[in-house]
This record gives C-alpha cells, sequence and structure tokens, in this order.
C-alpha cells in the first residue's frame, strides 16, 4: 500500500516509542487521535507494522548467532520456512540468488547453535553447509535501531515522544525475578501494543503489576519496543547483506563509520572468517552501488567485502513476513 507523510509520521512516531499512547502521537504530529489510530490499525491489518516487545539477549545472558546455511535451490525455501517457524530465529531471509538462508538465532550463553540446529532440521544433504557467527557487539540493530526507516520528524517532536526513562545499568546477568514476566514479554513479543488489561489477563498479574514490571523491563534494558516494518513500502527494494573483514586494531572504529550511514541497518562485530557484519537497505540498485562503492569503500580499514544480496525476506524481527493480521 502507498504510505503517505502522516503514514511514514506515526511509524517513525512509534519506532521512537511503540507504546507511546495515540493522543500523545496526535497531539506531536497535529492530528487527532481518531486519525492516528485509524492510520495505525490500517497499517497493522495490511501487514506494513506492528508493534513488538524484544528482549535485550546479552542482557539476560543470552548470546545472538548470526546462521549461513547453503542449500541446494530446491530445498532453500522450505529451509527457510522452517527455521521461521523456531521461536528462537528471527531476520530469516534468502540470499544470494537463493541458496543460501540468513538469520540470526538466540541462545542461553553456553549453548551451541549449531548442535540445536543439527538435531532439529538440517538433517539433508540439500543444506550444503552451515556457519555460525556469535555476534560479540552490536552497533546497529536490535536495541539500536536503524535511523534510516521513516525519518520524518524534527528532533524537537522526537524528543517530544522519547520516553522519559533510559535503560540503565550495563550488568548483562539480569534475571527474570517475577513469576509472570516470561509470560509478558511473550505477550509483548506477540504485540507490543497490548494493553494493560489485557497484559494482566494474559499474565495472571494485578493490572499495577503489570504496569510496573513493564517499567522496570524497559528501564533496565531487558526489553525494548521495535517496529516490524516491511521496508519496500518504505520505498527501500534492494538490501544486501555484508561480510567484512577489517584490520583487528581498526575494528570498532569501522563498525562506529558503517554506524553512521543511514543505509546500514545492522552492523555488529563477529566471531567467524569475516569479524564485521552489516546489512544495507537502499531504494534500488543504483543506490546500492553507489552505497558500496562510495561510502563503505572509502572506510580504509576493510580489506575484503562479500555482498549477498537480499531476495526474500521469510521472517523479520518476530513473526513470519506473511503472518501479520489485523488487530
Amino acid at each position: 500500500m502507498p504510505l503517505d507523510e502522516l503514514d511514514r509520521a506515526v511509524i517513525h512516531a512509534l519506532h521512537v516509542d511503540g507504546r507511546a499512547p495515540f493522543n500523545q502521537v496526535a497531539a506531536v504530529l497535529g492530528t487527532s487521535q481518531q486519525t492516528v489510530a485509524r492510520r495505525y490499525r490500517t497499517l497493522r491489518s495490511t501487514g506494513v507494522l506492528r508493534v513488538v516487545g524484544m528482549v535485550d539477549a546479552r542482557r539476560l545472558g543470552h548470546v545472538e548467532w548470526f546462521l549461513r546455511l547453503r542449500c541446494t535451490p530446491d530445498a532453500a525455501l522450505p529451509v527457510a520456512r522452517a527455521l521461521a517457524g523456531r521461536p528462537d530465529t528471527s531476520w530469516v531471509q534468502l540470499t544470494s540468488g537463493g541458496t543460501e538462508i540468513a538469520c540470526v538465532i538466540r541462545a542461553p550463553g553456553g549453548d551451541a547453535p549449531n548442535a540445536l540446529l543439527l538435531q532439529q532440521l538440517p538433517r539433508t544433504p540439500q543444506v550444503v553447509s552451515i556457519s555460525a557467527h556469535c555476534l560479540l557487539r552490536s552497533f546497529v540493530g536490535g536495541p539500536v535501531g536503524w535511523h534510516g526507516r521513516a525519518d520524518v520528524l524534527t528532533d524537537d517532536q522526537v524528543a517530544r515522544l522519547t520516553p522519559a526513562f533510559s535503560p540503565s545499568g550495563t550488568d548483562p546477568g539480569i534475571d527474570l525475578d517475577i513469576a509472570g514476566d516470561e509470560q509478558l514479554l511473550a505477550a509483548l513479543l506477540q504485540d507490543g501494543r497490548t494493553t494493560f488489561a489485557e497484559l494482566a489477563t494474559a499474565t495472571g498479574m494485578s493490572e499495577p503489576t503489570v504496569r510496573r514490571r513493564l517499567h522496570h523491563l524497559r528501564s533496565t534494558g531487558i526489553l525494548y519496543l521495535d517496529i516490524d516494518v516491511d521496508s519496500t513500502v518504505l520505498g527501500f527494494h534492494a538490501q544486501s547483506i555484508l561480510w567484512l573483514s577489517v584490520q583487528p586494531a581498526r575494528l570498532v572504529a569501522a563498525a562506529e563509520a558503517l554506524a553512521r550511514l543511514p543505509e546500514v541497518a545492522l552492523v555488529a562485530i563477529t566471531t567467524g572468517p569475516t569479524n564485521l557484519l552489516a546489512k544495507v537497505v537502499c531504494r534500488d540498485v543504483d543506490a546500492l552501488y553507489t552505497c558500496l562503492t562510495e561510502r563503505i569503500a572509502t572506510i580504509e580499514a576493510i580489506a575484503h567485502m562479500e555482498t549477498a544480496p537480499v531476495i526474500r525476506t521469510v521472517k523479520r524481527a518476530a513473526t513470519t513476513a506473511t503472518a501479520l493480521t489485523g488487530r
């Protein structure tokens, strides 16, 4: 569906705070609460947008892995769909002409993702190879959202929508200490805008307790709100995953330089044969060419770059790309 400026403003507002009340969003955008609610419902029901509550894996002592599975052409889509059906995966995408699958999987710190997958999925000669790359540190992606999505609000409007609290603490080993927290997070993963009354029913907590727990989870950085959005409706039709080799002494500087580029939706330092992973989202192939040759190519520390164009997204942040339904 084509988006107008107000649609993009609503998307940007929910990117700033996915649980911002519609009356607050309306006041910031200079329109009515009913209009904002109607635009959101349309975006939600057509599969363009969903607000999701995501857990910062590192804050719970978990580890994220980026997996690459190379398959025969006839197996790639069925394997990708099987991966998308797992609750511990996100961003399942077909790349490289449809013979490679890329996805993110979360696991407790001591678990090996290869073992998990080998036990449950790729027991077939059609899966040619699997490699797992531990995401050591993210610079864009996850809690640090892509700033190029629908950047239409002014700095003042963003400030008026930004929550008053900021995630605090740096200890990654925070435990969920209240019975019902896991149910609360599961409900928010399905819909980050689930009402407090609905969350109370889902968790068995009282509504005031739900409010306190949700605020605690957000303020400690365990929970962050993201928008699961179809980038094509925002006008971005060329995505690529980049596998980069960077001089170790300049690795952080290179990651920070990539993170400043508006086309870059993910930057992470990883383990494996390449040590830096990035995902770029561009308007079209010409814009992708410009990004690669005039922006990324100027980062001198990059010694080698492999580009894997994304040809299909099977699952985004939390759901399969075709599973969004109206709410």
